[in-house]
């Protein structure tokens, strides 16, 4: 019987995130910078009005590959015991939940922290086709507390399961 794989998971897949490639992206700088790929992605997007869509279309892509590239660009940090290197850590417990299950407080949290972050993407996306700034402001807003309050809820994860799993306690150094 073949089990159903997270959506997640096949995003974590897509980007081709291997155990180096994890800790590369765990470096804060990784982490803080990739919390400009949606305020740029919303420019780039926009900019079909001033620059037409060719230009909006190649300045998107240009987005798209640095969300690609952004957790390679680094190098692996010097420490992992700080905010941004946790989350991202945790993110990696959170996927890993099918192998190794995780307390259900966390699963839940997270399951409607990511549903709360769905309505902001419908906001979000109408406001860029609709060009209605305050609509994809809103759609913004909502979609950045949910994942800032997601990814902390991830470090908090990581810090319940690393004391309790050797591969996890591992990760932090």
């Amino acid at each position: 019987m073949k089990t159903k794989t997270q959506p997640e998971a096949k995003l974590a897949s897509a980007f081709k995130l291997n155990n180096q490639t994890w800790l590369q992206h765990a470096n804060p700088l990784s982490v803080y910078t990739r919390f400009t790929i949606l305020p740029l992605l919303s420019l780039t997007i926009w900019s079909r009005v001033w620059l037409g869509w060719e230009w909006a279309l190649g300045l998107t892509a240009l987005v798209f590959l640095w969300t690609y590239l952004n957790p390679r660009a680094f190098k692996k940090p010097k420490t992992t015991k700080n905010w941004a290197s946790k989350l991202v850590l945790g993110e990696r417990v959170w996927l890993n939940r099918k192998q190794i299950p995780i307390p259900k407080h966390h699963q839940t949290a997270a399951i409607l922290l990511a549903s709360v972050s769905a309505p902001g993407l419908v906001f979000y996306t109408w406001g860029l086709v609709a060009l209605n700034f305050w609509m994809m402001m809103f759609g913004l807003s909502v979609i950045f507390i949910s994942k800032l309050w997601f990814v902390d809820r991830m470090v908090w994860l990581l810090e319940d399961m690393a004391p309790k799993h050797e591969e996890y306690r591992k990760w932090i150094y």
